[in-house]
């Protein structure tokens, strides 16, 4: 049965943590232009955005299969970030866990929506995203591109 935990000082495991969230986003190789900003992360960076932030991790037995952060942008959202579900826990209600989560902790903010970004090359995303109530609001560039790179996504908190 998997376990939700949020992430604090007793938690030791964040090279593993890097390691799912790098395993998760592996199908994006090759694919976004510019890169993940996940390639940017280390044990030491998770531990501080964990404290930086409010993280949660899904585990199971021993092994990690997803987690999310979420960061308070009052006085409107919650956003959601570094949404990761193992590809071998994909389709198991792992995300939708975080999600309810994550408007738990909006309606303790008393913050009315969720928000997150996603590339505008992953379509799968943004349909999954679509099925989970969140729609687009915004498309945005990273800095240096001419081109969309990604779109904004929210959700109200029910």
């Amino acid at each position: 049965m998997p376990e939700l935990s949020r992430l604090d000082d007793s938690f030791t495991r964040w090279d593993a943590l890097l390691a799912l969230v790098m395993t998760s986003f592996a199908y994006m190789e090759g694919r976004i232009d510019p890169p993940s900003s996940a390639h940017r992360l280390t044990p030491d960076l998770l531990a501080q955005k964990a404290r930086d932030e409010i993280g949660f991790v899904v585990t199971e037995s021993d092994a990690l299969l997803a987690c999310a952060f979420f960061r308070p942008e009052p006085p409107d959202f919650l956003y959601v970030g570094k949404l990761a579900v193992s590809p071998e826990a994909q389709g198991k209600g792992l995300g939708r866990l975080l999600l309810a989560t994550a408007e738990d902790i909006a309606r303790q903010l008393s913050l009315p929506k969720l928000r997150l970004e996603t590339r505008i090359e992953l379509v799968e995303n943004h349909a999954t995203f679509a099925a989970w109530g969140f729609v687009k609001t915004a498309e945005n560039r990273h800095a240096g591109f001419d081109r969309t790179t990604s779109i904004e996504m929210q959700r109200p908190v029910a």
